[in-house]
Order: C-alpha cells, then sequence, then structure tokens
C-alpha cells in the first residue's frame, strides 16, 4: 500500500519548496476514487499514479503537473469528471487531465488511417500545453517498468509502438533520462535474447572499463587541477539499446564499439570547456572526424556538449563529453530542466521551444493521406537535423536529407515559388542536392519562373516545403490540374503494367473519389494533380477492386490450382506474362511482395485462397517456413522471358558512414547503370551511420548482382544487401 507520509516527505526532499497542501488534496482524491481497483499485478491502482507524479517530481515539474500525473486516470476510469477536476483543482489542471485522458485511447500499430488520426489528436493536445506529453511520458514509463504483467501480444505492442513514437518524442524534447529507461525496457521484451547476452557481455568487461576509466579520470584531474577551476568528472555508461543498435545496424562486435563508456567533465562555465578541451587534447590525441561542437551549434532539442574521441596510451579510443551544469541539466532532462512555469523563467522561451510542434500541425492540418502525415511526422519530429548557412551567416535548421527546395521555402514562400536554381558553397548546385552540415546555401530565383510542378513533391523533404508546394499547385487552373491528375495516374498505372482502361472504366473510380470525401471523379484527379492525395493510394484501391473481380472469375479455378498442385510434377507451363504456371490456364498470378523475386531468382507458386498463385523466391522465409499442411499449395514455376515486363521493384539496405553527398553518390551510381530509384528512406544514428533503404526497378538477377557491386564501392559505404 502506498504511505501518504512517505510519499510527501519524497517530494519535499526534491523541491522543498513545493506546496504541499495540494498535492495531498490531490492524492486524497486519487485514493478516493480508485478505491478497490486493482492494477493486473493485483497491487493497487493508486500506486500507478503515484509512481507517475514522482516520476513528474524528478523530472522538476511544477505541482499542477503532478497534481494532473495523480489525477490522470481518474477521468477515464472512475465516475470522477472532468467538470468535477475544475472545480476541485482549477482549470490548469483541468486542460491537463482532459489532455492525457484523451490520449489514454490513443491505439497506435492499428489501421494507419486511425494511428494517424490519433497521433494528429495527439499532437494537437501537446501544442496546446507540452506538459500533456510530459505526463504522457511519465505514464508511458511507469507503466513499461510493470509491464511484464500484460500478456505478450499487449507487450509486444506497447513497446514496438514506445519504440516508434514515446522515445524519439522523448529525444526531441531532450528528456534522455526517459528515453533511454524507454529504449532499454522495450527492447529487453521484443528481443530478451539478444538483452541478456548483451547484458552478460557488458558485465565481462565492467572491471577491465573500470580500471580504464579509474586511470582516465586520475590523468585529467591531474592536469584539471593545474587550471585552477572547479570540474566534476564521472564515468557515464553507454545504455544498452544504444550498443544494441549499433551491433545490429552495423554489424559490429562489443568490442569494436568504443564508446560503450564515456568520461563527463561538467564545469561551470562556456570558457572553462573550452579550457578543458585544450588540455584533454594536449593529453590525448584526438580522432579526426570525432569532434563535435554542440554548444557553438546546440541540437533542435537545446542540447549543448563537446564530444570528443581520443586515443589513450594502448591505442585504445574514448569519449570525453564536456559541458556545464545548467547544459547538463538540459542534457537530462530537457525541456522539463527550464520549464516556464518554475520561476524566472519566462514563457516566451517555451513558445519558442514549442514553434516546431505548432508548424507541424498547421502545414499537415489538410494532408489527406494517412501515410504521408506518417512520413512527415517522422521526418520532422523524429529524424535528425541538419544546419546551414544563408550567405549572410544565419544559421537555418532542416530535417537531415533536406535539400536547397526546403530551404528556399524555410527562408520564405515566395523565395520558394521562385526559385529556379541554387549555389551551394558558392557554386551552382540542382535544386534536389542533399545539404550537409555547415554548408553556403543561396537560391537563385526568377520572376519569369512557372512555379513549382507536381515533382517537386519528390524533392521537397520537409513538411513545410511540401505543404506550401501543394498550396501553390492547387491554386492552378482546375481543368488543368484535372487533366493532369489525370494524366499522372494513367501513367503510373501502366508502369505497374496495369491497363488503365481496366481502372477507370465503370463505377470503381467514382466509389473511390466518394471514400475519399470527394463529390467526382473530377475532384480526385485535381487534388492528385497537387499532391492532396497520393497516386499510390488511388492505384492501390483500384488494384484491390480489380483483383476482387478477377478472384471472383478465378475462384472455380482455386479446386483446379490445389488439384494441380497435389498431382505429380509436369514440365508443362502455360505462359502468364512474368512467369509460366505448371499446367493451368489463364493463371491468376502475381509476385509476391514479400520477397520480390527477379528474373534469374529460384521461384516457387503458393496457391492463395481466391487470389491466384503469388510467386515467392525458393528461399523466402514464408515459404521455407511453410505448414506442412499447406505444403500442397505449392506450384511449380518459371521465368518466361518472352512475356517478361522488363523492370521490377527490389528493395535494398545501405549501411554507410554518413558524409557530405553520399546520396548523391548512389543516385549517380543507379543512374549510370539505367536504374531507376522508385523510393527512398533514410536515417542516421546520433553516431553518423546512414541507414539507407532503396527501391530500384531492376531488370532480373544479373543486373541486381551488378548493382550491389557497384554500390559496394561507394566511398564510405560499409555494407549493402537485397531484402
Amino acid at each position: 500500500m502506498v504511505d501518504l507520509e512517505v510519499f510527501l516527505g519524497e517530494l519535499l526532499s526534491i523541491n522543498p519548496n513545493i506546496d504541499i497542501g495540494l498535492i495531498e488534496r490531490a492524492y486524497n482524491k486519487a485514493e478516493q476514487m480508485h478505491e478497490g481497483q486493482l492494477r493486473k499485478s493485483g497491487e493497487p491502482y493508486l500506486i500507478h499514479p503515484v509512481e507517475v507524479a514522482k516520476i513528474l517530481a524528478d523530472l522538476g515539474m511544477d505541482e499542477r503537473t503532478i497534481v494532473a500525473g495523480l489525477l490522470h486516470d481518474s477521468v477515464e476510469d472512475t465516475p470522477y469528471s472532468i467538470e468535477d477536476v475544475e472545480r476541485d483543482f482549477g482549470e490548469d489542471v483541468a486542460l491537463l487531465v482532459g489532455g492525457v485522458t484523451k490520449l489514454g485511447s490513443l491505439s497506435i500499430g492499428g489501421r494507419e488511417e486511425r494511428q494517424a488520426e490519433n497521433l494528429r489528436k495527439m499532437f494537437l493536445a501537446m501544442s496546446k500545453d507540452i506538459r500533456v506529453l510530459i505526463i504522457k511520458l511519465a505514464d508511458r514509463l511507469h507503466n513499461l517498468r510493470t509491464i511484464n504483467y500484460m500478456n505478450k501480444a499487449q507487450i509486444a505492442e506497447k513497446c514496438r509502438e514506445t519504440l516508434e513514437i514515446y522515445a524519439p518524442l522523448a529525444s526531441r524534447l531532450g528528456i534522455y533520462t526517459i528515453k533511454f529507461e524507454l529504449e532499454d525496457i522495450a527492447l529487453k521484451y521484443l528481443d530478451p535474447e539478444s538483452y541478456y547476452e548483451l547484458v552478460g557481455l557488458v558485465k565481462e568487461k565492467k572491471d577491465e572499463r573500470r580500471a580504464d576509466i579509474d586511470k582516465t579520470t586520475d590523468d585529467i584531474k591531474a592536469a584539471l587541477d593545474e587550471l585552477e577551476i572547479a570540474y566534476e568528472i564521472s564515468g557515464r555508461s553507454k545504455h544498452f539499446y544504444s550498443i544494441y543498435t549499433k551491433m545490429k545496424f552495423q554489424n559490429k562486435s562489443l568490442d569494436e564499439i568504443f564508446d560503450l563508456t564515456a568520461v563527463r567533465i561538467i564545469v561551470d562555465t562556456v570558457k572553462d570547456c573550452y579550457s578543458v578541451l585544450g588540455t584533454v587534447h594536449t593529453l590525448w590525441k584526438p580522432i579526426p572526424g570525432r569532434f563535435k561542437d554542440y554548444i557553438a551549434m546546440p541540437k533542435p532539442n537545446r542540447y549543448q556538449s563537446i564530444h570528443t574521441t581520443v586515443l589513450d596510451e594502448k591505442g585504445q579510443p574514448f569519449e570525453i563529453q564536456i559541458r556545464t551544469w545548467a547544459m547538463h541539466r538540459i542534457a537530462e532532462y530537457g525541456i522539463a530542466a527550464h520549464w516556464k512555469y518554475k520561476e524566472g523563467v519566462s514563457g516566451d522561451q517555451e513558445e519558442v521551444k514549442l514553434a516546431w510542434l505548432r508548424q507541424t500541425l498547421e502545414w499537415n492540418k489538410d494532408m489527406n493521406d494517412p501515410r504521408e502525415f506518417m512520413e512527415a511526422l517522422r521526418m520532422d519530429l523524429f529524424a535528425s537535423q541538419v544546419f546551414v548557412f544563408t550567405p549572410k551567416g544565419e544559421v537555418v535548421e532542416l530535417p537531415a536529407g533536406s535539400t536547397p527546395l526546403d530551404f528556399a521555402f524555410k527562408i520564405h514562400t515566395d523565395i520558394g515559388i521562385k526559385c529556379v536554381g541554387a549555389k551551394v558553397n558558392a557554386k551552382m548546385a540542382p535544386i534536389d542536392r542533399r545539404l550537409d552540415n555547415g554548408e553556403i546555401v543561396e537560391i537563385i530565383t526568377s520572376n519569369n519562373s512557372s512555379g513549382p510542378s507536381i515533382d517537386w513533391l519528390q524533392i521537397a523533404k520537409s513538411s513545410a516545403a511540401r505543404s506550401k508546394i501543394r498550396s501553390w499547385l492547387k491554386k492552378q487552373d482546375r481543368s488543368q490540374n484535372r487533366e493532369r491528375g489525370k494524366d499522372l495516374l494513367e501513367k503510373q498505372a501502366k508502369r505497374r503494367g496495369l491497363d488503365p482502361r481496366d481502372f477507370i472504366r465503370g463505377s470503381w473510380l467514382m466509389k473511390i473519389a466518394k471514400s475519399m470525401k470527394f463529390a467526382s471523379t473530377d475532384e480526385l484527379f485535381t487534388s492528385i494533380s497537387y499532391g492532396g492525395v497520393l497516386v499510390s493510394k488511388v492505384l492501390t484501391a483500384l488494384q484491390e477492386y480489380y483483383d476482387a473481380e478477377k478472384s471472383v472469375q478465378g475462384s472455380d479455378k482455386d479446386t483446379e490450382l490445389l488439384a494441380k498442385a497435389e498431382k505429380p510434377r509436369r514440365r508443362s507451363f502455360v505462359s502468364d506474362g512474368a512467369v509460366s504456371i505448371e499446367g493451368v490456364e489463364n493463371p491468376l498470378v502475381h509476385l509476391a511482395r514479400c520477397c520480390s523475386p527477379l528474373p534469374g531468382d529460384e521461384i516457387i507458386g503458393f496457391v492463395t485462397k481466391g487470389n491466384g498463385v503469388s510467386v515467392h523466391r525458393r528461399n523466402c522465409p514464408n515459404i521455407v517456413n511453410v505448414k506442412e499442411a499447406d505444403k500442397g499449395r505449392l506450384l511449380e514455376v518459371e521465368w518466361n522471358e518472352q512475356g517478361s515486363r522488363g523492370a521490377y521493384d527490389a528493395d535494398f539496405s545501405i549501411i554507410a558512414e554518413d558524409r557530405k553527398g553520399l546520396f548523391s553518390d548512389i543516385s549517380h551510381k543507379c543512374a549510370d547503370m539505367d536504374v531507376n530509384i522508385t523510393g527512398a528512406k533514410l536515417t542516421t544514428d546520433p553516431d553518423g551511420t546512414a541507414h539507407i533503404m532503396l527501391t530500384l526497378s531492376i531488370s532480373g538477377k544479373q543486373q541486381m548482382e551488378k548493382v550491389l557491386r557497384s554500390l559496394r564501392q561507394i566511398e564510405s559505404v560499409t555494407e549493402v544487401y537485397r531484402n
């Protein structure tokens, strides 16, 4: 049972000036409303809101936030209403509890549309008061600490949701104490074998690392004492999830990760930081390319510190972090470290820090496609940032992967609309060039510019630029937009090897238009033209109608296909486009997306229920692990060279050390091989490792192998493989 006196004593030890009377009233109300309720563990439910309140107190949050933490489940799980909260504790607390209550039913991981809409609601609540998210993070942290009482499916869902949404949000706010614990707990349950193996390996090395750290700190202390400055030195162990991702995605062993433990030096002033840096570099040789000055150029979440990696006497690298006490508080607690409700901090500061959130909501409010909305969130909120300069030396912050086009629209909408070219570091550059940290960007404009085209939506990477481009396209001549959208849909249908007449005939398109809340197909075409609706979404919906019709036509063939599959194998094949299938006339065949087979791959067919034959690579996990009862559904298939459609999508993963011009080099290499990039996604780890997912249009296995060889030759690329 929770002891009130112990709880209040813990809060007072954290903040002696806290309004303990207000907290006690909230505790008593929570105890009253949750009386008789139990958690899945069998413990009194009151334990959860009390632990959430403790986490909020540790973060240094104000009394009203702690009160909201105590009451955050009362409205959802008891008869206590928002009106009751406002009457008893004021409007401010009621707004916080109301915001968190709305988030309590968040269901991420279901249908994409529902996920996107729920996230919109969450960010709207956050934009009004960021304390809503801080309470939600505290709530999620305690729930993860006790998640072992849930079933396996619930645990997996909550842990994936944590890694995809809440840990990145904690990072965006700079609350690393919560981010690291969320990630480590999620890893423990999602991949327990790897987690406990890693724990064992780290434990084995603990004594050895401790001895090295002790010697390093002794050497630093001796040198810093001569500076006659106040300082504190400590060791910082890298959290398990960070080690795990490095080992998994960079294919490294534990011995190859040299920043498992870092030495952290905390001083009083910025001047002292640079004095300590000079001393450290006189003691040990710094490693080129491993120095980062986040004091001169802070991260978007206001994180500041100097990071440098040096070589010790044994030639072993280790990391040193240098920061002031003020920087350290922000590094640990992020936005909570200087909350506007704390004494002496102006509200204007925090309004600036929340600008990114409000801008994201504004830019994406008219976005119809949920997948595009989710991608925009990942890019603007969760991806790393790049900092470039105007010719006058002003710093401009953009999402990593941004182009001069994003820069142009960030400066001013009119600059973006009139953009006809760009200079990067005083040299002409295409508007789709990937920008890197520290580059100087100048936009070339013309009053005679014809303005944005729909292709610009593929070039722009930031939500701001894409939103402004869509807005401009939307305002253009309606009939011109309608025809452009229709042509675009037909061309994309042909690229998929589909006959547009099959798609645009009948009432299919009208049904899809109505499902997307358009009054007519003309309105749908117009929306396609300015990027309001993705062509891929319309084609996917049309494909479902097409497949359903073919399925009805081919349903009588299921028995025939199964019969053929169960008979002794014959070498009589009937052609159907790209492949020939054994002894079946007019088969409905599709290439499986799980393994994306290419001409030249060894393939096999699998009779689906009502959807013809799916063709897989023979080593596809879905085929290798097919149930014994379903092995009778396997059919022999062969590639039909005469019927080959010429191009197939294949997915590739590239792991590289991020550098200036990396993606440009990859693009040029693909262009040299006459290979079209149909999809790309790039993420960068904090340590500078780039993970690139490419979808390429490939003619067959022979060209695929050539692509693999060529991409592996690119500078800084460490690994390339086909998914």
